[in-house]
């Protein structure tokens, strides 16, 4: 279970910064916001997942 989040954390923070960089080529500051959004998602899910590798160890 653990590593099926750790993907779904690296996966958010890639399609996050995906989405900030087409929307700051294309002036979108929406969609530069939703990338950023979706990236502090993934890093957050990234921190659980540490903090609980932590204490399992």
């Amino acid at each position: 279970m653990a590593a099926n989040e750790k993907s779904k954390a690296k996966t958010e923070q890639a399609k996050g910064k995906a989405k900030e960089a087409v929307g700051r080529a294309v002036g979108n500051e929406r969609l530069t916001a939703e990338g950023r959004a979706e990236q502090s998602k993934g890093d957050a899910r990234q921190a659980k997942e540490k903090t609980k590798d932590t204490f399992r160890h």
